[in-house]
């Protein structure tokens, strides 16, 4: 098994994923280091039973089980692709940090929301069900309009593996039922554009865990390209990051942070007009994978 190399900006940007961040706003009327690959497979049919699909309603592609069956892993569209990029943003908050919400510290970015609505880019929110429970209203408003789509960042933020940036561990046997737990807690907050895809806390997982969540039916989706977004305060070092790491088929790894991340809007506001300059259209994440030939 083969790592990256791991950069200031990269470990920067897992360890932000480990802290409570979120994202908000209401939809308009009209409307970690990656782990290891897994080789790209068929498409399949099967999604979490979870995923609220309406009747006639195209369902989002996934990924065939990897090897022995695991759950498989989506990092990137294949090279050759289309000028596509799929910018995608973690909504982290772990299950036991609810006081520090309930005392008023605040994990939305309405800004960044409005931002990626006025400029168009279709978008992938990966949401915990933590946060969905704490935000209904604005898990709604994101869930129901076209411009983005939910996928699952599980309930509680634990790790899915031992020994990732201090988060606490999920037991083996709970890692199925909390991937479940959060599908619900969208169904329950009224989102309904959520996708079968999910993203480990950290970016961390091993054979283990992608064994375990084999029976949710989802594909773990990680990403290519680190923005450095998390602890930052230079937005343009932050788009340069993006713009530099970019390539067709790429998947960015974000935040939808304004304790943690606060300069993502910023970021967002240069890195989509020069991106399309260069002749890329932003995609969410279920496009990209219906590429991946």
């Amino acid at each position: 098994m083969t790592h990256s190399v791991r950069t200031l900006s990269s470990l920067l940007a897992v360890l932000g994923a480990a802290l409570l961040v979120g994202c908000a706003g209401k939809a308009p009327d009209t409307a970690t280091p990656p782990g290891p690959a897994q080789p790209s497979a068929a498409p399949s049919a099967s999604a979490s039973a979870s995923v609220p699909t309406s009747a006639g309603e195209r369902r989002p592609p996934t990924m065939a089980p990897g090897p022995a069956g695991l759950t498989p892993v989506f990092e990137r569209a294949p090279q050759g692709t289309e000028k596509r990029v799929a910018l995608t943003f973690d909504a982290d908050m772990t299950a036991d940090q609810g006081p520090r919400a309930a005392a008023g510290e605040r994990f939305d970015n309405p800004a960044l929301i409005e931002t990626l609505r006025r400029l168009k880019v279709p978008s992938t929110v990966f949401m915990t069900g933590r946060w969905a429970e704490e935000y209904p209203d604005q898990a709604k408003a994101i869930g129901n309009d076209p411009v983005f789509e939910i996928a699952n960042h599980s309930y509680s933020h634990y790790s899915f593996k031992p020994d990732c940036y201090g988060l606490p561990v999920l037991p083996q046997k709970e890692m199925a039922a909390d991937v479940e737990r959060a599908f619900a807690a969208f169904r329950a907050a009224g989102a309904r554009n959520v996708v079968p895809y999910f993203r480990f806390p950290g970016g961390c997982y091993d054979d283990r865990a992608l064994q375990s969540l084999a029976p949710a039916k989802v594909t773990a989706v990680q990403w290519d390209v680190v923005s450095g977004d998390a602890f930052a305060k230079d937005g343009d070092a932050v788009a340069e990051q993006v713009l530099a790491g970019v390539k067709p088929g790429s998947l960015v790894v974000m935040h939808c942070t304004r304790s943690a991340a606060p300069v993502t809007e910023a970021a967002i506001r240069r890195i989509v007009p020069e991106l399309r300059a260069r002749g890329y259209r932003f995609v969410k994440v279920s496009e990209l994978m219906a590429e991946r030939g």
